[in-house]
C-alpha cells in the first residue's frame, strides 16, 4: 500500500487491502471475491464493511475534512491514530468492551476491526424502545474501570505524562469540543440550528443567562485543563453497539486527557434526552411510560455501578501517586481514606451532572444534533420535548452541587417530564 494517502472506496478496497495478511486472515485471500459496503459513520470518517468467504471485518478510515460539513472543514488524518491508541488502552483497561483491532495503517489513516454482529447503534435500539440487558452495568463499569486505570491513582507518573503527552496532540478534535460544546450553544454561531420558531424564546432566554454561560466555561476550563484521565471523549448513544444483551464502545478519536466526570456526564446527558424523546418514539402511553422508567433505571444503575467499581478500585488498584495507601491505609487510618474516596466521587458526580446539561444544550442547539430528536418530524411535537432537555439542562448546570445523589437527578427528570420545574 502506497505511503501516499489515498480516501478508500468499496471499488478500490479489495486492490488495496488485498494484501493486508491481518484483513486476509479472516475474510479470506482472494480480494476479488470480498464484497465490499460502504455505510454511514456519522460525522467524520469513512467505513466499510468487508465481506468475504471466510468471514467479516470493519474497515474504517478518516477522512481530511469534517463528513458531516465538507471539504470546506478540513481535518487532520491523525485522529486515527489517537483512535488507535484509545481503544488499546480501554482494550487493557476493560478487556472485552470496544472491538478488537486486527490492523493499523498510520500512513493512510486507517484502522481494520472487529465487525460487530448483530450489533446496532444504541441510538437506533433506543428509538425502537427495545431494551439492553445489563446496560448501565456495563457501562458504569467501563466509565468507572477507564477513568481509574487512566489517572495518576493508578497509573506509573512516567507512562502517565508520557501518555498525556502523546494525546495532547489531538488538537484538532479537542477544538471541535471546545467551541461546538462549551461555547457555540450560548451564543448565534454560525453553525447553530435548533426548531425555529418555536424554541426561539427558550434559546434567547439560555443565551442571555449570565450565570450559565459563566458555569459553561468554568467547565471548559477544566476540559482544557484537567488532565485527570484518558477520555473516550465522545460516549453518547451514537458511539454504543448493542445486542439486547450486550455493549461494545466505539469510535474514541476525540480521545483526550481530561476530567474524570467528563465520559460519564456526557453518557447521562444522552441518557435524558433518548428519555424526552421517547413521546416521538412510542404512540402507546403505557409502553412508553414502562420504556421510560426503564431508561430511568440505565441512569440510576449505569452511576450507582461506577461509583461502586471506583470504589472498589480505589481500595485493590491504588498504586498510583495520588492519595498513596503510605498515607492511609498503611497507618491505620483506613477512614481517612473514604472520606477521601468520598470527596472525589462528589467531584466527579458535580461534573458530571454539569457536563450532561451541556451536552443537552449543544446537542439541540448546536451543529451535531441527535437522531432521538431530529427524526421526530412534527416540529410542534419536537419543540416540547426538546425544551424539556433544555430546562433541565440548566438545571444540572446550575444546580449540580445541591443534588446529594442520582435519585434526586431521575426525580428531577420525572417532574421536567411532567411539566413540572425541575
Amino acid at each position: 500500500m502506497s505511503d501516499t494517502y489515498e480516501a478508500l472506496t468499496p471499488e478500490t478496497l479489495g486492490q488495496r487491502l488485498g494484501g493486508v495478511d491481518a484483513l486476509t486472515r479472516r475474510i479470506g485471500p482472494d480480494a476479488t471475491a470480498w464484497t465490499v459496503r460502504e455505510v454511514g459513520d456519522g460525522n467524520l470518517n469513512l467505513v466499510f464493511i468487508v465481506e468475504g468467504t471466510a468471514g467479516t471485518a470493519i474497515v474504517k478510515q478518516a477522512l481530511p475534512y469534517v463528513r458531516l460539513v465538507g471539504e470546506s472543514w478540513p481535518l487532520p488524518l491523525n485522529r486515527a491514530f489517537f483512535e488507535y491508541h484509545a481503544l488499546t488502552r480501554q482494550a487493557a483497561r476493560d478487556p472485552g468492551r470496544v472491538p478488537e483491532i486486527y490492523h493499523y495503517d498510520e500512513a493512510q489513516a486507517l484502522i481494520v476491526m472487529e465487525y460487530l454482529n448483530p450489533h446496532i447503534i444504541l441510538r437506533q435500539q433506543m428509538m425502537a424502545g427495545r431494551r439492553v440487558e445489563g446496560l448501565g452495568r456495563t457501562l458504569g463499569e467501563f466509565c468507572a474501570r477507564t477513568a481509574f486505570r487512566g489517572s495518576d491513582l493508578c497509573m506509573q507518573t512516567r507512562q502517565k505524562k508520557a501518555d498525556v503527552a502523546l494525546f495532547s496532540d489531538n488538537v484538532d478534535l479537542c477544538d471541535i469540543t471546545e467551541n461546538l460544546v462549551f461555547t457555540d450553544p450560548y451564543f448565534d454561531a454560525e453553525m447553530n440550528r435548533h426548531t425555529s420558531p418555536q424554541l426561539d424564546s427558550v434559546v434567547a432566554e439560555l443565551r442571555q443567562d449570565q450565570q450559565l454561560k459563566i458555569a459553561a466555561q468554568h467547565f471548559k476550563r477544566a476540559f482544557t485543563a484537567k488532565a485527570e484521565t484518558l477520555c473516550h471523549g465522545d460516549l453518547h448513544t451514537g458511539s454504543i453497539m448493542v445486542t439486547d444483551h450486550e455493549a461494545k464502545i466505539i469510535d474514541p478519536e476525540f480521545a483526550f486527557y481530561g476530567p474524570m466526570g467528563f465520559d460519564i456526564g456526557m453518557l447521562l446527558g444522552n441518557y435524558l434526552m433518548a428519555f424526552f424523546a421517547m413521546p416521538g418514539h412510542i404512540g402507546d402511553e403505557a409502553e412508553r411510560a414502562a420504556y421510560q422508567d426503564w431508561l430511568l433505571e440505565v441512569i440510576g444503575e449505569t452511576w450507582t455501578v461506577f461509583a461502586a467499581e471506583f470504589e472498589n478500585l480505589w481500595h485493590s488498584e491504588r498504586t498510583g501517586i495520588l492519595y498513596p495507601k503510605t498515607l492511609y491505609e498503611d497507618q491505620g487510618h483506613h477512614p481517612a481514606s473514604d472520606a477521601a474516596l468520598r470527596e472525589v466521587l462528589g467531584e466527579i458526580f458535580t461534573d458530571a451532572l454539569a457536563i450532561a446539561g451541556i451536552e443537552m444544550h449543544r446537542r439541540i442547539l448546536g451543529l451535531a444534533h441527535i437522531a432521538e430528536f431530529d427524526t421526530i418530524e412534527d416540529a410542534e411535537k419536537r419543540a416540547p420535548l426538546e425544551e424539556k432537555a433544555l430546562r433541565l439542562g440548566r438545571t444540572l448546570v446550575l444546580g449540580r452541587a445541591g443534588f446529594a445523589g442520582i435519585d434526586q437527578v431521575i426525580a428531577a427528570a420525572r417532574r421536567a417530564d411532567k411539566g413540572a420545574s425541575a
